[in-house]
């Protein structure tokens, strides 16, 4: 990781001391959302980035309507793929919309825009995985990885920084599908299905592969599904478990029987950390 810190990029004190957490769960992707010259991508440029950072330091601090203590991001990631700390680990942020939001998550943001530079470089998406990997390292982060539109009213990340945080936020150059990024778990859909539509009162030993596993320790975590009860097969203990997690979605009927679909294991994927092959 190519981590600058706050002493490197000359940030300013906190204005008053931070809150102190002990861990969240996870961590939610922001991107500025203004104009960010394209030129700043430039190898040549980089020199420029910590002045950005410091600008949303200074900016932050200036607003007094949201009264902020500090930069409100944990981490801002610029286009060359250095990690600029902010707030730090173990930090709440300010940036997620209010008190509950800020203490569930921490906020990384990468210097992208609306307009000019929107597009997130390869060397960006390498930082903001850095930064997300090192906030569960060092500040007890979960598996979530969100946009800051998850749970706010806002656009924020932007699109092309969203479809990536759907996609399970692989580093460049990992397929999503059959090659996860290290430590995310792949599921597969349709085996998972098969293995959820066999009976064991009818066909004896349920089918099994290690994706039934991966989505009965999400269930255990949901408080869904007894730990004692998560044996690696789909039988009729983890049906009901799942049938509850689909009713947490609203989901009802055949559409909350136990037997997963695409969205359903997407939003289970999405907030405990493993990936989806339809």
């Amino acid at each position: 990781m190519k981590f600058v810190t706050r002493a490197q990029w000359n940030a300013k004190p906190p204005r008053f001391q931070l809150v102190h957490i002990d861990s969240t769960k996870g961590v939610k992707v922001h991107y500025m959302g203004t104009a960010v010259p394209a030129s700043l991508a430039r190898p040549e440029n980089h020199s420029q980035c910590d002045n950005h950072v410091r600008k949303i330091q200074a900016d932050h601090l200036a607003n007094t309507e949201e009264n902020y203590s500090d930069i409100a991001y944990n981490a801002v990631v610029c286009p060359h793929g250095f990690v600029f700390e902010g707030r730090g680990a173990h930090r709440k942020t300010g940036a997620n919309g209010d008190q509950s939001l800020n203490k569930a998550h921490y906020a990384v943001c990468a210097l992208l825009g609306d307009s000019g530079l929107t597009e997130p470089t390869d060397a960006m998406l390498d930082g903001l995985r850095d930064a997300i990997e090192w906030l569960r390292k060092k500040g007890g982060a979960g598996h979530e990885i969100k946009g800051h539109r998850d749970g706010f009213a806002t656009a924020c990340p932007g699109k092309p920084l969203y479809h990536w945080v759907r996609d399970g936020a692989p580093r460049p150059g990992v397929e999503s599908g059959e090659h996860p990024a290290p430590g995310r778990p792949l599921v597969d859909l349709s085996r998972l299905v098969t293995a959820a539509r066999t009976d064991p009162s009818k066909q004896g030993t349920p089918v099994s592969y290690p994706g039934v596993a991966v989505v009965e320790a999400a269930l255990v975590e949901e408080g869904l599904l007894a730990a004692s009860l998560a044996d690696g097969h789909y039988g009729t203990a983890t049906v009901d478990a799942y049938a509850g997690w689909q009713r947490s979605l609203g989901l009802t009927g055949a559409d909350a029987d136990g037997i997963p679909g695409a969205t359903s294991l997407r939003r289970l994927a999405e907030k405990h950390g493993f990936r989806v092959q339809e």
